[in-house]
């Protein structure tokens, strides 16, 4: 089988009920969400180290959600009864970022993205999921998509950010605030 088809060579792609432009808002939703994918591969290949199994293990399901998110973003008409995406999968978040949170020091101002490079990559993958919710939302504004989705995605940027400082804290690296930020987290 080869993996070129050709079908997309006017500009245009298949998604799940019919083609589009390839810069059709519900493409560039999913899309975003493919690279946020990549981002996510990216960062469980720098987590050799035994503490971070737990967090590699939550990854990998990760990833399988955020393709879960652009299928359920690739219907033309709207298909409730085969929604992945279910407000379940929000809630295992909030758990998860819950036990991060309790290991993670305190913090009152805003923090510049950095510290590891596996912290670092984290900080990318908050920050394209939050456009991934961006253009997911500005989708549902034109045609009706599963509303999970974006509630999944706004979840998803919190959690990349109590990671990131958590693979910060678990390898003995201070998160660095800024330092003009007025005290915005309440402890």
């Amino acid at each position: 089988m080869a993996i070129y088809t050709r079908t997309g060579d006017k500009g245009e792609t298949s998604v799940i009920g019919g083609r589009v432009g390839k810069d059709d808002v519900r493409v560039e939703a999913y899309g975003t969400i493919d690279e946020l994918n990549c981002f996510v591969g990216q960062a469980r290949s720098l987590m050799e180290d035994e503490n971070l199994a737990d967090v590699r293990e939550q990854l990998l399901e990760i990833q399988h959600e955020l393709f879960d998110c652009g299928a359920d973003l690739a219907f033309v008409e709207i298909s409730e009864a085969k929604y992945k995406v279910k407000s379940e999968m929000a809630e295992r978040l909030e758990g998860w970022i819950d036990s991060l949170e309790e290991e993670n020091p305190k913090i009152e101002r805003f923090i510049l993205p950095g510290g590891n490079p596996l912290s670092s990559i984290l900080h990318i993958c908050r920050t394209v999921c939050r456009r991934a919710e961006r253009r997911a939302v500005t989708l549902g504004r034109s045609v009706d998509i599963n509303p999970e989705v974006v509630t999944y995605l706004n979840r998803l940027s919190d959690y990349f950010f109590s990671l990131a400082r958590a693979a910060n804290h678990r390898a003995g690296i201070a998160d660095v605030e800024y330092v003009r930020s007025a005290k915005v987290f309440r402890n």
